[in-house]
């Protein structure tokens, strides 16, 4: 039996309500140069406690505005967004956000951007600054600067230093989008390795069907504006998963025909 045949592919109106992360009847309008813009319509969602789920969509409708909000860096919106249980009213430490960029300070090396605002000079911090260090495979590099580090080692920082603060859930916004394709492969491993070793909640959001499938545990596929999900495919594979294996290609072929099938939107919005 052929993935889309079973009854695997579901909407949204079949998730249940508890989880890491809620959103119920969630709604985004923006003031467009011809009037409003809806980028969000009624999207409901959960997503479990160490769950790995990734969003695709096409260009405009609304996944980043989406991850924004639930980071709390968009509260301008209606309906509920949970986090633990606990309303989203604004940015939070049970929450790590990486965007595409690393956004590194370029005058402090590699452990000192992990730290951030926490002292290297206490021990317990240092100590698991330098575990980081080890979870992303960067041993060696600790002194090194953003400027020596090519882009998916400084990736790699700014994953590490979202993780220090032990988020319950970590937004990813394209954090792979600007890397080559070998980069790119060696980083979703690296990822992947992070996520089995800790069960952090990641909520991934990218353009890339192949990354999506390889990633995640479950793939939301949102339609354009107003962004709402259009469909939801559990991928039921173990990991690593070897992106050339006939499983691994019906699920991609599974959801290539969900994403191929969705109308793209006039405008941009996320």
């Amino acid at each position: 039996m052929r993935i889309s045949d079973s009854a695997a592919i579901r909407t949204a109106g079949e998730l249940d309500d508890s989880g890491a992360v809620r959103l119920a009847r969630l709604s985004r309008r923006f003031d467009g140069q011809t009037g409003p813009v809806d980028a969000l319509r009624e999207v409901d969602l959960s997503i479990a406690d160490g769950e790995f789920v990734s969003l695709i969509g096409p260009s405009g409708c609304g996944k980043s505005t989406l991850l924004k909000i639930v980071a709390g860096l968009d509260t301008d919106f209606s309906g509920t967004v949970e986090v633990g249980g606990r309303a989203v009213r604004g940015p939070g430490i049970d929450r790590g956000f990486i965007f595409q960029e690393s956004r590194l300070f370029p005058w402090l090396t590699v452990e000192a951007n992990i730290a951030a605002n926490l002292s290297l000079r206490d021990s317990s911090v240092r100590d698991r600054v330098h575990d980081l260090i080890r979870l992303v495979r960067l041993d060696g590099f600790e002194r090194a600067y953003p400027k020596e580090l090519s882009g998916g080692m400084a990736q790699r920082v700014a994953i590490a230093r979202a993780l220090l603060r032990d988020p319950a859930v970590l937004l990813l916004d394209e954090p792979f989008g600007a890397l080559d394709a070998f980069t790119r492969a060696h980083m979703q491993e690296v990822l992947v390795d992070i996520w089995t070793r800790r069960r952090t909640t990641m909520v991934f959001v990218t353009h890339d069907v192949d990354e999506a499938v390889v990633l995640a545990n479950r793939v939301v596929i949102l339609a354009p504006r107003p962004g709402r999900v259009r469909s939801i495919i559990p991928i039921d594979l173990p990991h690593p998963r070897i992106t050339s294996s006939r499983e691994l290609q019906e699920y991609r072929f599974d959801v290539l025909t969900q994403f191929e099938s969705t109308p793209r939107p006039a405008e941009r919005v996320d």
